[in-house]
């Protein structure tokens, strides 16, 4: 088929210009995705799918609006409604887990003691959102990263009505809430937990990213990927693959490993970072490659970097088996997988890799089915309506836990919507 077997056109009927970008993803198992990015709010807009100059089923479709824009400060007040037309779960089990060590939040404690415990040594932000704004007060040197989070929450501000709430956020790699009792514990939100921690897990700032920014200044997000799960399973390359950088002393094992073993693994590093580059034994460097072209291979390996390794929905999401390595790290979605389902799995000194490759081989079928399962939960579970449900859900649950009333602290600053001059929308919801 190809993806110029459908021609899919987005118009709005009463307007001279839409201005809607349009993509038709071929999935190559039948299915297609079609995924249009507004760049103005519209009335109606008119969806036509045509193979040749025939419309298909039920084309041209009308949807009625108004129909907003991502920039679009145009929030439902009502949480419930917007819960429901997203079809939101209503209950997520890792949010159970993971706000279950904190009965209650008080928001005046916390903001004295967390950044006395954190704030000289840790880079957080303090976030307020207070009528649906967002304030912030950051901590630490290396702030950088708090444009993902700044971007995330004005993005659910201008959707819906956010419940007041007063939280820090830990823009590091590693989770910080490492007390082994339940007294005095701060809650913490986190890109990544870990058994030893008791971070409160959002999902991670890459896939929050992708989603944001699909058709946009992302190329590797969880639609584009499916369109790009290269060869059919059948005509893939048999060595297992890797590429990355030397985060972590077990992914020099791997480069070792494949040294050794060359026609089992396909393994190599694109930079030298952490540890000192000696060519002899784990070079030489390698181009970086397109994420796209990893799924040649049947086996991709999924090792840790110096947290869990971000790649992982991507992985899952293409049409190649993953393998992937025990951890103690985890992103928000792990304790979802089940092993021998989603993914096979291997003990994380690496010992027994070879001989879960061997297996993968010997049981071609059966590694088969496990790709096509991680595949569908990636389709079923991370997807971006998926990473907005969890957001809101999140700070829903843990604003309710809240003893006393968030507040815009001293120090905070607004942290403002982007600019939408070029095309400003009319809110039928503000009055």
């Amino acid at each position: 088929p190809g993806e110029n077997a459908f021609q899919v056109k987005i118009t709005a009927p009463d307007e001279q210009f839409t201005r809607v970008g349009v993509q038709v993803l071929d999935r190559k198992d039948g299915s297609f995705l079609v995924r249009y990015r507004m760049y103005a709010s519209y009335k109606n807009l008119k969806i036509e799918v045509k193979t040749g100059d025939k419309h298909v089923a039920k084309s041209p479709y009308i949807l009625k609006g108004p129909i907003y824009h991502e920039n679009c400060d145009c929030p439902q007040e009502e949480s419930s409604a917007w819960l429901e037309e997203m079809n939101c779960p209503q209950i997520i089990p890792q949010i159970q887990r993971d706000l279950a060590n904190f009965p209650i939040v008080d928001p005046d404690k916390i903001a004295k003691e967390i950044p006395q415990r954190f704030g000289q040594r840790q880079s957080l932000c303090h976030y307020t959102i207070k009528d649906n704004e967002v304030y912030i007060k950051t901590y630490g040197e290396h702030v950088g990263f708090r444009i993902f989070m700044d971007a995330i929450l004005l993005s659910l501000t201008r959707k819906v009505k956010m419940p007041d709430a007063e939280f820090f956020v830990n823009l590091g790699d590693w989770p910080l809430e490492k007390k082994k009792s339940p007294q005095n514990l701060h809650p913490i939100f986190s890109w990544c937990g870990s058994s030893e921690s008791k971070d409160i897990v959002m999902p991670t700032y890459d896939l929050t990213d992708s989603v944001l920014e699909t058709m946009g200044r992302v190329s590797l997000d969880m639609m584009s990927v499916q369109a790009n799960t290269g060869p059919s399973w059948e005509d893939k390359n048999t060595t297992a693959f890797w590429r990355g950088r030397d985060s972590c002393k077990e992914r020099l094992e791997l480069v070792k490993l494949s040294r050794k073993y060359p026609e089992i693994i396909d393994a190599a590093f694109t930079n030298f970072f952490f540890f000192k580059h000696d060519e002899s034994l784990y070079g030489p460097i390698v181009k970086h490659i397109s994420f796209f072209d990893f799924f040649k291979y049947k086996y991709q390996i999924n090792i840790d970097g110096t947290v869990a390794a971000y790649r992982l929905p991507y992985l899952l999401a293409g049409n190649s088996v993953v393998l992937k390595q025990d951890s103690i790290y985890y992103e928000h979605f792990y304790n979802e997988l089940q092993p021998w389902k989603h993914y096979i799995p291997f003990k994380s000194d690496l010992s027994d890799l070879l001989e879960k490759l061997q297996w993968a081989k010997e049981h071609d079928e059966e590694a088969k089915n496990i790709a096509k399962s991680g595949q569908e939960f990636a389709r079923n579970n991370l997807m971006g309506d998926h990473i907005f449900c969890y957001y809101f859900k999140l700070f829903q649950e843990y604003a309710s836990l809240q003893v006393s009333e968030p507040k815009i602290r001293d120090g905070m600053e607004k942290v403002q919507q982007p600019d939408d001059d070029l095309f400003p929308c009319t809110c039928h919801r503000k009055k």
